[in-house]
């Protein structure tokens, strides 16, 4: 299976520049036989961004969605709306969206769910953060975050699941998991999945690490068997590193 490389250009670049650096992306990247590579641009791209580079070897992404189907929530942008833009993926469960807007277990459950409905594909991000990790709670609070969205994925639905583990301590701080604490977390996951969905689910299921990924740690991280790919944030906003990262894939 392909590494999935997934770009969270976050809240930055205008459609024009966010344009270009997806193009340059897109054409280079397109030699990367083993890497899968989905951009997660601002709302606001990604309809243009499907338009211009059709025939490209790049997928698109939301990086959210609203809970509710359609309605008077102004403000709010749908999963079929995101659907409707040629995006095929949405990032949901990212560490600042729980800590800095507030998401709890059901409201994801719920977003989940109208991703699903709208036939996207859903990038569910997990991990523990400093305190949990040196209180030595690390392992519960994945276990807690993984448990409460199972209930939102039939066994035939999870090949419309990715998950991200993101140790929270490691966003946007420069520090990075070393191999074998990335490797304990994505086993203690998957083993999670395979009690919950069976062996051959558990076994299939892609899960990124992210957490200051960069083209200097990117090779380490992509030759584990048990990493499937990555989720990169600041370096997926410099084209030629965020190309060092795809290379990475083999």
């Amino acid at each position: 299976m392909k590494k999935l490389i997934a770009g969270n250009h976050k809240m930055f670049t205008g459609v024009k520049e966010g344009l270009a650096l997806a193009s340059e992306i897109a054409r280079n990247a397109a030699g990367s036989g083993n890497a899968q590579v989905v951009l997660f641009p601002p709302f606001t791209h990604l309809y243009v961004l499907h338009q211009q580079l059709q025939g490209l070897p790049l997928e698109t992404g939301a990086q959210n969605c609203s809970d509710m189907p359609e309605g008077a929530y102004t403000g709010e942008i749908s999963a079929a709306m995101i659907k409707s833009t040629g995006a095929t993926y949405v990032l949901l469960g990212h560490s600042e969206r729980r800590t800095l807007f507030g998401e709890g277990h059901e409201l994801l459950c719920r977003k989940i769910n109208q991703a699903l409905d709208a036939g996207l594909q859903v990038v569910y991000c997990f991990g523990e953060n400093l305190q949990d990790m040196e209180e030595g709670h690390r392992f519960s609070k994945i276990e807690e975050q993984l448990q409460a969205v199972f209930e939102s994925f039939s066994q035939d639905e999870l090949d419309h699941l990715v998950l991200a583990y993101e140790p929270v301590w490691a966003i946007g701080t420069g520090k990075t998991a070393s191999l074998s604490q990335a490797e304990e977390a994505h086993a203690f996951a998957r083993e999670l999945v395979r009690n919950k969905y069976g062996t051959d689910a558990g076994n299939a299921l892609r899960i990124l690490y992210g957490g200051s990924v960069k083209a200097s740690n990117a090779r380490e991280l992509l030759t584990s068997s048990e990493i499937g790919g990555v989720l990169v944030g600041g370096a997926s906003l410099d084209a030629a590193e965020f190309l060092q990262i795809i290379q990475a894939a083999g």
